[in-house]
């Protein structure tokens, strides 16, 4: 679809979040992911834990829980329709996370300055308990996620 000439910074950012979602096969399919919001410098997405993303301790595997974070940053840093990409990320595990918990990650832009952007993810579960909170920087490359 292509968006108008003149356009809504929201309405083009919830373009990018439904054409980014309908492409990402790896959260939607693979991880069980809903995306739940996205919005300039913001995104927000959800996953239920399921016995598939368990360890040998019966804990969701931490790396799902990056990917969590991971995904919901990449719909924060492509917000404004300029293609973005992960140039490094770090993660801190606080709170294990087990079968049947519902993780909700949300992510807020902190600086975007030239081509980087830097991007703060917080993993909380359904009690509210911040399960994880994820840093990531991004890097602008050539393109756009929905032309214009």
């Amino acid at each position: 679809m292509k968006m108008p000439a003149t356009y809504n910074p929201d309405d083009l950012a919830q373009q990018v979040g439904v054409t980014m979602f309908a492409a990402d096969t790896a959260s939607r399919n693979t991880m069980g992911m809903e995306l739940l919001y996205c919005k300039p410098g913001q995104a927000s997405m959800r996953m239920h834990v399921q016995a598939k993303h368990l360890n040998g301790h019966h804990m969701c595997h931490g790396g799902f829980i990056f990917t969590l974070a991971d995904s919901t940053f990449a719909f924060a840093c492509n917000s404004h329709n300029t293609a973005a990409v992960a140039s490094a990320a770090h993660i801190d595990f606080l709170k294990p996370a087990h079968e049947g918990d519902v993780l909700t990650c949300v992510g807020q832009e902190q600086a975007l300055s030239g081509r980087h952007g830097i991007y703060d993810m917080t993993v909380r579960n359904q009690h509210d308990q911040v399960v994880a909170v994820f840093r990531g920087k991004s890097a602008q490359i050539q393109g756009q996620v929905v032309p214009t």
